[in-house]
């Protein structure tokens, strides 16, 4: 755990030089296979901070890799687009990677995603596709799938991960990790990102431990963010009840190893869990508001084509990945009586969810509706990407709820399985003592076979 490296690093059984360099031997070690490191810091650089770091951050010493749709000071921010790819480097630190290395991390690099983080697999016309430890030909998801990558692999102890639609939950489950979208406004935001009420900074990890001390560090409002909160205390207690389904929305039965696998999870709950679960029907989450897969798409695609400039895509449609092309073709004929449609349904979505978890609840249900897929996006059996069926993610984006994904198996192809759980709003806390239940029921490994642990 986290805890336990900055405790060696305190004790001076390590230094934060060694872990540095560590990551960049691991890097080089291992990230040929897997493309999830798409830029380095200057070595030189990182060490010699790490020799100045204070000791006194609950993160001193370690190393850090940051997503590239987070600004680092002095390196260039891509987007994974073409359209950023010559950018001039950053001047400042984003809200979060500023808070990380001022608790003591040292950034060493940073991570590949899609196009503007615009899909569930990572792969992109700048830096390729990024591939899974757990089997090099499936994807580790997206959009933070760099990030899932490399903790997985064991190339860091830490790394930066943005949740909008899925992007942590979708490659923790698929990499074998923990991730947390937090309840929108937990975590402050600077600069505001561009789908501004619907996407948030979350932690990833290996435990939930290092989950609360991620989320403590990174949690806490700033000026100009108009839905960051204050005052957030956290308190321990379990829920009482679970809700659970095998889907958010009604898109039919999960396919038979995906089922197998909820089933055993749901029969830990209340065997080892000791909580109550009730199962309902798909269609009494969310129904009879509007339809939530589209109304994702509407308030992402239309915010994401406005921050870019309307003319600057219509301009280089043609240099854009086939996916991001696609979205942003679509963004261009959507007008602002749906937009606004779209928003005005978040509200109907989010007292849905309200009334059916109270203050003791947690609903819980996979994470992904597929074992995975390839590292280009394609389902094996089709050939084709998943559509609204291999998702049960962007729900909580809309509606601010706090969800959380842990490993719960291994599905046959041999990538992990996830368990999702989401939790009344503000109550991070409930969802991630849920977490640390079921992680003392059903523990699972800290890196993807064949890779060590980032341990001393």
């Amino acid at each position: 755990m986290l805890a336990d490296l900055v405790a060696a690093i305190r004790s001076k059984r390590v230094s934060g030089r060694e872990l540095v360099e560590m990551a960049y031997e691991r890097i080089d070690e291992h990230d040929g296979a897997l493309n999830a490191v798409v830029a380095l810091r200057d070595r030189d650089e990182a060490v010699g901070e790490a020799d100045r770091v204070s000791s006194d951050g609950p993160l001193v010493g370690l190393p850090l890799l940051v997503k590239d749709n987070h600004d680092v000071a002095g390196m260039r921010t891509t987007y994974g687009s073409a359209l950023f790819a010559d950018a001039s480097p950053a001047e400042t630190d984003g809200l979060v990677v500023e808070r990380l290395r001022g608790a003591g991390a040292i950034v060493v690099g940073k991570t590949n995603l899609p196009e503007m983080a615009f899909a569930g697999f990572t792969d992109n016309v700048v830096f390729g596709p990024t591939r899974n430890p757990w089997g090099t030909e499936w994807s580790p998801g997206g959009s933070s799938g760099g990030a899932g990558a490399a903790l997985a692999a064991g190339l860091a102890p830490l790394a930066t991960a943005t949740d909008g639609g899925g992007s942590v939950r979708i490659p923790a489950a698929f990499c074998g990790l923990v991730g947390l979208k937090p309840t929108n406004g937990l975590v402050a935001r600077r600069p505001i990102h561009s789908w501004m009420d619907l996407s948030t900074d979350g932690p990833m990890a290996s435990s939930v431990a290092d989950l609360r001390l991620l989320l403590d560090v990174m949690r806490g409002a700033t000026p100009g963010d108009l839905g960051a909160v204050t005052g957030w205390s956290p308190r321990p207690d379990m829920p009482s009840r679970v809700v659970a389904s095998p889907r958010t929305w009604d898109w039919g039965p999960l396919p038979p190893t995906m089922d197998e696998r909820y089933r055993r999870a749901l029969e830990s709950i209340e065997g080892d869990l000791d909580l109550p679960v009730e199962e309902v029907e798909p269609e009494a989450l969310l129904d009879g508001v509007g339809d939530p897969a589209d109304d994702w798409f509407v308030l992402v695609a239309v915010e994401e084509l406005t921050w870019i400039g309307r003319e600057r895509v219509r301009d280089n449609l043609d240099r854009l990945s086939p996916p991001f092309h696609d979205s942003m073709e679509a963004a261009l004929e959507i007008g602002v009586d749906r937009y606004l449609e779209a928003r005005r349904h978040r509200y109907g979505y989010a007292r849905k969810v309200d009334e059916l978890l109270g203050n003791d609840a947690v609903f819980v249900c996979p994470t992904m509706g597929h074992e995975g897929w390839l590292a280009n996006g394609s389902l094996p059996a089709t050939g084709e990407p998943a559509g609204g069926e291999g998702y049960n993610n962007g729900e909580a984006n809309l509606t601010g709820h706090p969800s959380l994904s842990v490993p719960a198996g291994v599905s046959p192809n041999g990538i992990p399985f996830g368990l999702q759980i989401t939790g009344p709003r503000f109550r991070d806390d409930m969802v991630l003592a849920f977490g640390e239940a079921w992680e003392r029921a059903n523990p699972w490994p800290a890196v993807a076979p064949g890779y060590e642990p980032f341990m001393i």
